[in-house]
C-alpha cells in the first residue's frame, strides 16, 4: 500500500474581522458622502482601504471597503462591527439602505496568494479576499507581518476619536482621496493636507524604546509598541521605508 501525505489546508481566516453588508437604493452614493476614499473603483477583486471619521478629521473606524454585485461589504473589526453599524444607520436618515452583519463570508489573507487581491495599503501586506470557507485563525499571523511593516489599523492602535485621519498615514497608505467630494472630517483633513501640517504620526517601535506616555498598545510577544509621536522624535530605524519620504519632507 502506497502511503499518502494528507492534506491540510492553509490557515487563512482572520477570525477577529467581520462583514458588514449594505444594501439598497445607492449604496454607493452613501459611502461616496461619508468615508475617506472615492467607492468607485472598489469591485468584487478591488478593495480600497477608507476610513470614517468625526468632523474634527479623527478617526472612528477604519475598514476595507468590497463589492459584491449592487452591494458593498465593509471589512472591519468583528468589535467594533455593531458600534460602526449604528453609526451608519445614524447616517442614513430616510434612506431605504439595508445595514447588517454579514456572517455568511469570512475575511482571508495570506502573503502569498498570488491569484488574491492584493491589500490595498501596501503590496508588502500580502493578499486579502472573501470566502465561506473558514479554517484555522491567522490573525496572529496577520498582526505580526503588518505591524512588522509599520502599519496600524484598528481602534485599539489608532484610538477612536483621538488620532486625527493623516496622522493614521492614510495618506499615504491609500486610505484618502483628495479628489473627491465631501465626506465627514474632510475640511480639515484636506487642510493638514495642503499645508503640509502633520507634526504627529502613529509609529511602530522596538518595545525596549517604548515611550510610555505616547504608547497606545504594546505587543510583549512581538517586542513592540505603537506609538502616536511627534515626527522629530523618530529614530531612524522607526521609519518604514513607505514612510520615510514623507517624513524627511
Amino acid at each position: 500500500m502506497t502511503a499518502t501525505t494528507p492534506t491540510t489546508t492553509p490557515t487563512t481566516t482572520l477570525a477577529d474581522r467581520a462583514l458588514i453588508r449594505l444594501s439598497g437604493d445607492d449604496v454607493a452614493g452613501f459611502l461616496q458622502g461619508l468615508v475617506t476614499n472615492a467607492v468607485g473603483p472598489v469591485s468584487e477583486t478591488t478593495p480600497i482601504w477608507a476610513g470614517l471619521l468625526t468632523a474634527q478629521g479623527k478617526a472612528l473606524f477604519d475598514f476595507l471597503v468590497w463589492r459584491d454585485g449592487e452591494d458593498y461589504l465593509l471589512d472591519c473589526e468583528a468589535e467594533q462591527a455593531e458600534a460602526l453599524i449604528q453609526r451608519l444607520r445614524l447616517y442614513r436618515l430616510r434612506r431605504q439602505i439595508e445595514i447588517e452583519r454579514d456572517d455568511s463570508l469570512s475575511v482571508h489573507w495570506s502573503p502569498d496568494a498570488a491569484d488574491k487581491p492584493v491589500d490595498p495599503r501596501l503590496p508588502d501586506l500580502g493578499h486579502r479576499w472573501l470566502s465561506p470557507e473558514t479554517g484555522g485563525d491567522a490573525s496572529d499571523g496577520w498582526r505580526a507581518h503588518r505591524l512588522s511593516l509599520g502599519v496600524t489599523e484598528g481602534v485599539a492602535e489608532l484610538g477612536s476619536d483621538k488620532t486625527l485621519w493623516l496622522e493614521c498615514n492614510a495618506g499615504e497608505l491609500n486610505g484618502v482621496d483628495f479628489q473627491k467630494g465631501c465626506y465627514v472630517g474632510q475640511e480639515n483633513t484636506a487642510r493638514m493636507h495642503y499645508r503640509n501640517k502633520i507634526n504627529r504620526r502613529l509609529v511602530v517601535v522596538p518595545l525596549d524604546r517604548a515611550d510610555e506616555k505616547r504608547q497606545r498598545i504594546a505587543y510583549p510577544e512581538l517586542g513592540l509598541s505603537v506609538e502616536h509621536r511627534r515626527v522629530e522624535d523618530y529614530e531612524e530605524d522607526d521609519r518604514p521605508g513607505w514612510l520615510a519620504e514623507a517624513i524627511d519632507k
